[in-house]
């Protein structure tokens, strides 16, 4: 009996069936960036930023056959943002609802070899976040019963691909050698100050092989970053001295515009 005993937690080991264990690739990802600094003057209008990059240790007939793709993202730094549903009431159009989405990114560039629906399943590209449409965009606060959530969430994205700040290039990823891929993505007008991410997932036949990140950091210069440091480090003489160039203004405009 004590032998039983002894033996019964190996038999269930060996009567257990197997995990699978995670996959091992020998393909690895490397990237760089044509510069790991964008300065934002009072002109700026806008900016691509080229991606270059190469796969270490990939098969020449899966590469021959197309069966490697490439996505590339610029992810801007994370903030909490609110979408709110206006309607008419006795004709005045006036917000009657809102939702605010946890830590999305202000600005998101996606390029890619090919449409990344067809790069890989839709429930890996959600769990991986990668995408405008697989983006995770979690609410807060009160939702009611959460029937108005998918609603808030394609407004969001409507929302955010109309003014130009989220993007996306299919195609915008091409390889000009053997196993050396060039990525473009585009840095809008109104891009915001901080650092963002550059981010570059490898897939083999719909699967996902590896990934890398490097950082690249927006600063404005000039006069626009003298104003936003006054703003941040002396708000309250930052304060008076708004207030005081808006009376003297105001005061000049009187005088000259000023009818006898």
């Amino acid at each position: 009996m004590r032998i039983l005993a002894a033996l019964f937690p190996l038999l269930l080991f060996v009567a257990a069936p197997a995990q699978a264990e995670p996959q091992d690739f020998p393909e690895k990802l490397d990237i760089g960036i044509s510069t790991d600094e964008i300065a934002i003057t009072s002109d700026f209008r806008g900016a691509d930023l080229t991606i270059f990059g190469a796969i270490d240790g990939f098969n020449a007939n899966l590469l021959a056959q197309g069966k490697y793709n490439i996505v590339v993202a610029l992810e801007g730094p994370k903030e909490s943002s609110t979408v709110r549903k206006k309607q008419r009431i006795f004709g005045i159009w006036i917000n009657t609802s809102s939702m605010t989405f946890e830590l999305v990114p202000e600005s998101y560039s996606l390029s890619s070899t090919r449409d990344i629906e067809t790069i890989a399943p839709p429930d890996q590209m959600n769990n991986m976040g990668i995408g405008v449409n697989h983006m995770p965009l979690t609410p807060v606060g009160y939702i009611g019963d959460g029937s108005s959530v998918g609603e808030f969430r394609d407004a969001f994205r409507r929302l955010r691909e109309a003014t130009g700040v989220y993007q996306r290039d299919p195609g915008g990823v091409q390889f000009i050698s053997s196993s050396l891929f060039k990525a473009s993505v585009r840095l809008p007008a109104d891009v915001p100050n901080g650092v963002h991410v550059v981010r570059a997932y490898l897939f083999r036949e719909g699967v996902f092989v590896a990934a890398k990140a490097l950082p690249l950091r927006v600063v404005k210069t000039g006069l626009e970053e003298a104003i936003t440091q006054a703003a941040h480090k002396r708000p309250f003489l930052y304060g008076i001295v708004a207030v005081l160039l808006a009376l003297v203004t105001g005061w000049v405009a009187s005088v000259v515009f000023r009818r006898d």
